[in-house]
């Protein structure tokens, strides 16, 4: 089986209720063709680069994917038809990262380095 990682961008305005339903589905749609979804990470609202479709900011969600190409096609696809996703990207990998991702990592180190701030003032 083949790995994946697909990360996609979720309009700003939506809850967070409403992402993690879009996830879901996301999930439905590997499994529906043969695929497996070993890992979903949030990882929350997010300022973007530069303006996508006139959002500034978006929600952006991680799934790791074991399964065959065609998995990928089908999630892509309906990724394409969804207007509340603005941005999506699945890449191939060798392996998937045991434990959080880098993305988790740093939000971790960020809020400790604030409490460790707090404590000093």
């Amino acid at each position: 089986m083949a790995l994946y990682e697909h990360v996609f961008l979720a309009r700003q305005d939506l809850s967070q209720s409403q992402v993690d339903a879009l996830a879901a589905t996301a999930t439905e749609i590997v499994e529906k063709n043969d695929g497996k979804v070993t890992k979903t990470e949030t990882w929350g609202l997010k300022s973007l680069a530069y303006k996508i479709d006139r959002n500034r900011k978006a929600h952006f969600v991680l799934l790791n994917i074991e399964g065959p190409g065609a998995v990928v096609e089908e999630l892509e696809r309906q990724t394409r038809i969804n207007e509340d996703v603005i941005r999506y990207m699945t890449i191939r990998v060798d392996e998937h990262e045991s434990g959080p991702s880098v993305m988790m990592r740093k939000n971790e180190r960020d809020r400790k380095r604030r409490s460790d701030r707090e404590e000093r003032d």
